[in-house]
């Protein structure tokens, strides 16, 4: 079949004096925020190239279709799909959420305290059908505090843009007009009379918090706070005591807070610390006293305390420890329970408010590896009961309802494998290996215990590496579809998470952020020396900023990998860098740098950015997916890199672009829809191992 061809419009782009030629740059429209919302403004020529593009990846693919429905219907399989949630007791109702055999969307219940009539107050497939939508992103889901009314927000192409609708929950009718143009989060006031939400400017960044009376013209809707920078984006909740709206402004690195009480006639948001660059700082309260979760003069945070906002006095509450990322706080009447992370594990901690503040982890399996969770059980804090839960990357997930106080525990739900599963059939380990600074990367591998030590396996390595985010070693029911057919899986905890404390988010970002790369690479060499798996059999696979770490490695070291896996990946990121108009760019500067006025900053990461640092070499097996609709990374970034990285590979493996016309950032909506693209780069997988039998 044709390789498809996208139109070469050469351009000459400079900044700092320095040059470089961009074949494929007319493919950005100025007009890309109407394009997202609007694919219609698309430009003809390249849709067609994307509709091309498409048609060559299915012919490729076609080989593989017995096998995509053989793992679609593994991994739904492995999916409890007739399941409830557990409930949690409100004032006067108990709610819960369930999903269906059928339907790919949940179905929120709740009944009265003591009664046994369930009602119905949100299905999803109801409310997708009656809209008769292909793309529908629920955003927030709320029930006001007299419990009469349901808030809700839809997103219905995936661009992210949230219209938000209230409507009684008695006669299933809207009471007020519908929000448009909304960062999709609903906060009910406790009178019950308002609601408030975050607009979006024309960059689609939520700067402007308003209160919107319930029954009244949106256009008489009241601002009660604007976040004057460009890099901030805000948001508003309620504290833990539900006596204070909280107003939150910040960017991945600098935060500030605003309070105003919850009784306000008239609300004036209150500056609670002006924000210093660097420091990250959330306040709310509870029992008297406020609490400061912050990483000033903590890099890995801690928690201080005080009385009074408009005289403070922070006293320090839990102190910060080198390397362990303090978490946050959870309150009931008698307990505090607190979590933090150290080399890439979560531990959780309770407190007993009335016994000396005396304090002692939690334990509640002998498993190493795992992740653990705490809920409440119930809006009421007076009690000692909470669900204490957790997951390993070979056992499904498992909620105990725990006493505090006794330390009794039941298990109450356990996540069902309705296909069958043994976790004694998985082999799980956590791993140290030397990145190029002598830096030690934890690894988390999970494997089958079959699988042979010998580098005759092929191994998935997947990675992240930015913002802060931390990946944790949870269960994952997909996974195992390649893990039982001898593909090893193995993430690596790389610098740009928190996996170590803020010090390893700060290795590696900014002028530090190829640490990212050099420790994936490290990682890969590793399980090569260890006998993990061989050169040239590694797939690696990474979405998003973990899309910018597979165009990194695989320009800087492509004969480690069969083959590479890259979801809407970041890989123009010089491009989107440059350009301070897009919706996320200004509010990355110091994630990645701002390299239009920092010459420093364009030099580094003009040196990594995948787009301009492809090269004419042979490339493994490559396969990329995006979509249309996407604000956060623009199918612009992923459809250049393609086409250049046609011009420039001298091997005859697989690139393949597969474009979904009508989905955002989290791809397809709806339960069958995710699986589907799950069964989609497995099956690549699959091929690239010679495994489509």
């Amino acid at each position: 079949m044709k390789i498809p061809q996208l139109q070469k419009k050469p351009e000459i782009k400079s900044c700092h004096n320095i040059e470089w030629e961009d074949n494929y740059s007319w493919v950005h429209q100025s007009n890309i925020l109407e394009v997202l919302r609007d694919s219609s403004k698309l430009i003809p020529q390249v849709r067609n190239y994307l509709e091309e593009e498409n048609t060559y990846t299915q012919y490729h693919l076609k080989d593989t279709k017995d096998i995509q429905k053989k793992l679609f219907n593994e991994i739904k399989g492995r999916i409890k799909l007739d399941d409830e949630s557990l409930p949690y007791k409100d004032t006067l109702y108990e709610y819960w959420t369930k999903t269906t055999t059928k339907g790919n969307y949940s179905i929120k219940l709740r009944k009265k305290i003591g009664a046994n009539e369930t009602e119905e107050i949100w299905n999803g497939d109801k409310e997708k059908e009656k809209l008769n939508t292909e793309y529908f992103g629920v955003g927030d889901l709320e029930v006001s505090f007299n419990d009469k009314y349901l808030g809700y927000s839809l997103d219905l192409k995936g661009s992210e843009y949230y219209t938000i609708y209230i409507r009684d929950i008695s006669s299933n009718k809207l009471i007020t007009e519908k929000i448009e143009e909304t960062s999709g989060g609903i906060t009910f006031s406790l009178d019950n009379n308002y609601i408030f939400y975050s607009k979006l400017d024309k960059f689609h960044r939520p700067r402007t918090i308003y209160r919107h009376k319930l029954g009244t013209p949106v256009k008489d809707d009241e601002l009660i706070f604007e976040e004057k920078s460009e890099a901030f984006t805000v948001s508003i909740g309620l504290s833990a005591d539900e006596k204070y709206f909280f107003i939150s402004t910040s960017d991945h690195n600098t935060s500030e807070q605003y309070y105003f009480e919850v009784n306000e006639e008239n609300p004036n948001p209150k500056l609670i610390k002006e924000r210093k660059r660097g420091i990250i700082y959330s306040v709310s309260s509870w029992d008297s006293y406020f609490y400061n979760h912050t990483n000033e003069d903590a890099e890995d945070f801690k928690i201080d305390r005080c009385k009074d906002l408009s005289n403070q006095n922070w006293e320090e509450y839990i102190p910060a420890k080198n390397e362990v990322l303090i978490g946050g706080l959870t309150f009931l009447n008698n307990w505090m329970i607190r979590s933090e992370t150290s080399n890439a594990l979560g531990k959780l901690f309770i407190k007993d408010l009335n016994k000396n503040n005396k304090e002692e982890e939690l334990i509640f399996t002998d498993e190493k590896v795992i992740v653990p969770g705490i809920s409440l059980t119930q809006k009421d804090r007076n009690t000692d009961l909470v669900y204490l839960s957790y997951s390993s990357p070979k056992t499904p997930g498992r909620a105990y309802l725990y006493n505090l106080k006794t330390k009794d525990k039941k298990l109450v739900k356990e996540q069902e494998i309705p296909s069958g599963h043994n976790p004694d059939d998985y082999i799980v380990e956590r791993l140290e290996c030397p990145s190029h600074d002598g830096r030690m990367v934890p690894i988390t591998i999970t494997r089958h215990k079959k699988t042979k030590i010998n580098g005759s396996s092929n191994l998935l390595l997947y990675g992240y590496g930015s913002y802060g985010n931390s990946m944790s070693p949870t269960f994952s029911s997909t996974r195992l579809s390649l893990i039982d057919r001898d593909i090893i899986w193995v993430t690596a905890h790389i610098r740009g998470g928190m996996e170590r404390g803020m010090k390893w988010w700060k290795e590696g970002k900014l002028l530090n952020k190829k640490n990212t790369f050099e420790d994936y690479i490290a990682a890969a060499k590793y399980l090569i020396e260890k006998k993990y798996t061989s050169k040239g059999k590694i797939i690696g696979m990474g979405g998003s900023a973990g899309g910018l770490l597979m165009g990194a490695v695989v320009n800087q070291s492509p004969e480690l990998f069969l083959g590479i896996i890259m979801a809407v990946p970041f890989v123009d990121s010089l491009t989107t860098n440059l350009d301070h108009s897009l919706p996320l760019t200004v509010g990355e500067f110091d994630e990645f740098g701002n390299a239009k006025d920092n010459k420093e900053h364009f030099d580094y990461i003009y040196s990594y950015a995948p787009y301009n640092n492809i090269k004419k070499m042979d490339y493994p097996h490559i396969l990329i997916t995006t979509s249309l609709s996407d604000n956060r990374v623009l199918f612009d970034e992923p459809t250049k890199f393609t086409a250049k990285l046609r011009d420039y590979k001298t091997d005859n493996n697989l690139l393949l672009l597969k474009t979904e016309m009508n989905a955002g950032h989290g791809g397809k909506s709806g339960r069958d829809g995710a699986i589907e693209e799950i069964a989609l780069d497995y099956a690549f997988a699959l091929k690239i191992s010679n495994q489509i039998s």
